[in-house]
């Protein structure tokens, strides 16, 4: 089985490469270069450190190594988008692109299609599955709990460190993506990775996890998005009263939900509305003002992971941010086209742009994404 190991210099994925040579698999090793060039320069994610971990990696272990270059992609593809989506007053998700487009979509094309399976670092599983035809007759209605005679069914399945799960995060991923896909970490815990690379002696074993919008690296997301967005001094002002608060530097450095980065004094002040138009943030004091939370969630672009009709509606576990936590809901056609979520709990800082990931009952199971509209 030939495999393309995805390495980033960081532990997770140092460490895939030696569980992978434990199980005597020699993968190639490949470091994916990205940056973010336009017509004013351009902006490069210092890689001179991850690069050479790598390549001590791929010497260490006997890998073959290569650089991938996939700087116009992900500028034409990741940052174009995000820096559209915040300039309509969206909530954009640029590791969700990121994985979807660049890590799994212009690296397959480019390189990953010559080989069997693509392994990274990320908190995840994959479980394949038969499913169940609950009524064999009539509507596809199929629940993947039991080993009746149906084909196997490959699913994106949550991590055992529910802290570092990165599910949600690979949940615009295509089945034809998911199914070339090995995750060597997702049934450890976080503690377990870095206790293997530090008997193994790896230069990453102590590195930090990486954080920021450069392939989770070392850009500053506002400073990002003040290069191409600049500044223009708005109004933030109390939804109830109608009072002005204080001022902003521009919509589109906040989001819904948002309580840090205001500078309001009597807090907590939460982000509940933005006037586009006219540039005004519209923020609510209090832990529980009504207009912070909501219980109905509308998707556009909804889609199934696996090759299977979802019996609608059905009881669901949900995520609409990157948290441990998961939200009981129900999950239902609206007759539009739309997919409508009707969560079992008032959910805070509900945000257009994001997407919801919608799990199993047992939020083992990744089923199905749509776009929060």
């Amino acid at each position: 089985m030939k495999v393309a190991a995805l390495v980033s210099g960081g532990v997770d994925s140092s460490v895939v490469v030696h569980l992978l040579k434990e199980q005597g698999i020699t993968p190639d090793i490949f470091y994916i270069r990205i940056g973010m060039e336009d017509e004013e320069g351009y902006i490069d994610c210092p890689a001179e450190e991850d690069i050479e971990i790598t390549q001590w990696i791929a010497h260490h272990y006997g890998c073959r190594f290569e650089e991938v270059n996939l700087h116009k992609e992900y500028w034409d593809n990741v940052v174009s988008y995000t820096i559209e989506s915040v300039r309509q007053g969206l909530t954009p998700n640029p590791d969700v692109m990121c994985n979807k487009l660049i890590k799994f979509g212009a690296f397959d094309d480019r390189r990953g299609k010559d080989y069997d399976r693509i392994a990274t670092g990320h908190y995840a599983q994959i479980e394949n599955l038969k499913l169940k035809i609950e009524n064999p007759s009539g509507a596809a209605a199929c629940s993947p709990l039991s080993t009746l005679h149906s084909p196997l069914v490959t699913f994106l399945a949550t991590a055992v460190d529910p802290v570092k799960d990165q599910t949600d995060f690979l949940s615009q991923l295509e089945y034809r993506q998911i199914v070339k896909l090995m995750f060597p970490i997702g049934g450890m815990m976080k503690s377990e990775v870095r206790e293997i690379a530090a008997r193994a002696g790896l230069p990453s074993a102590t590195r930090k996890d990486s954080q920021g919008i450069c392939f989770l690296g070392k850009i500053n997301y506002n400073d990002f998005i003040r290069r191409y967005l600049g500044e223009r001094e708005g109004k933030i002002v109390e939804l109830e009263t109608g009072k002005v608060l204080g001022t902003h530097k521009g919509y589109w450095f906040h989001t819904i939900g948002q309580r840090k980065g205001l500078y309001l004094s009597g807090g907590p002040w939460f982000v509940v509305r933005k006037d586009i138009e006219e540039n005004v943030l519209y923020v609510s004091q209090g832990y529980d003002p009504k207009e912070q939370y909501g219980d109905r969630i509308t998707l556009m672009g909804f889609h199934a992971l696996a090759p299977m009709e979802l019996p609608l509606p059905m009881e669901v576990k949900f995520k609409i941010r990157h948290t441990p936590e998961f939200h009981p809901g129900m999950l239902r056609a609206t007759g539009d086209g739309l997919v409508e979520i009707e969560s079992g709990e008032p959910i805070q800082g509900i945000a257009a742009g994001q997407y919801a990931t919608i799990y199993d009952n047992d939020a083992h199971l990744v089923l199905a994404t749509g776009m929060i509209c």
